[in-house]
């Protein structure tokens, strides 16, 4: 039997990126000596996503003398020792892994910050691929994103599988696009009610890992 593909949005989905980002922002204005307002200023410029250009503009406007350069690649490193996964969703990736599930990472970013976020918090060694949007220049919600991240994990799109993942358009509407079915991650939001609803709506993280395992338990059942 084709083993089944889920694909894992990382960030608010994995992770809470929001957080870490808040937690971030406090130590990254503390450090270089900036005001308590720019603490907010700083974490919108990072808040929907952070390249070496984001950190290029806060140089200039906060006339930091280390480099564009320097400042990203302590971004990278002070967010890989922020960021965690809970220990319950890294025990749900082996599960699912154990119950013969193929599993992937389908994240839009920079690689440089994604990767160090999967390396520092276990989840690398816990899947079978990972795809990240600048690696190949696909961005979620286009189709060719998740069919790179599902041949990373071994397998095809037609083959069939999950997304998994907290952002309507990109997770919820691009995985539809792409013929998988969807796992929309609420964090306490309702869904929006003038677009197409996932399959499933969730809290967390976990509780999509444990309706993913009850649906293989399901299926063994019934082919048996």
């Amino acid at each position: 039997m084709q083993p089944s593909l889920v694909l894992f949005d990382l960030d608010n989905t994995l992770v809470d990126r929001r957080g870490t980002l808040a937690g971030w922002a406090a130590e990254f204005t503390a450090q270089h000596g900036l005001e308590d307002e720019d603490q907010a200023n700083v974490l919108d410029m990072v808040a929907e996503r952070a390249y070496p250009s984001t950190f290029d503009v806060i140089r200039t406007r906060y006339r930091l003398p280390m480099s564009t350069e320097e400042l990203w690649h302590a971004y990278c490193t002070d967010i890989a020792a922020l960021v965690l996964c809970p220990a319950e969703v890294l025990d749900g990736l082996d599960e699912l892994r154990a119950s013969g599930w193929r599993v992937g990472v389908a994240t839009n970013g920079a690689t440089d910050i994604q990767r160090a976020k999967l390396r520092a918090t276990g989840i690398a060694e816990r899947v079978d691929g990972v795809f990240v949007s600048e690696e190949a220049d696909a961005r979620k919600p286009q189709t060719r994103h998740f069919a790179l991240a599902a041949a990373r994990c071994g397998t095809v799109l037609g083959d069939g599988g999950w997304m998994v993942g907290d952002n309507p358009v990109n997770d919820i509407g691009g995985g539809r696009s792409a013929g998988l079915r969807t796992i929309w991650i609420g964090n306490g939001r309702s869904w929006p009610s003038d677009d197409p609803g996932p399959n499933h709506v969730v809290p967390h993280a976990r509780a999509a890992i444990d309706l993913l395992l009850l649906h293989s338990a399901d299926h063994a059942r019934t082919a048996a």
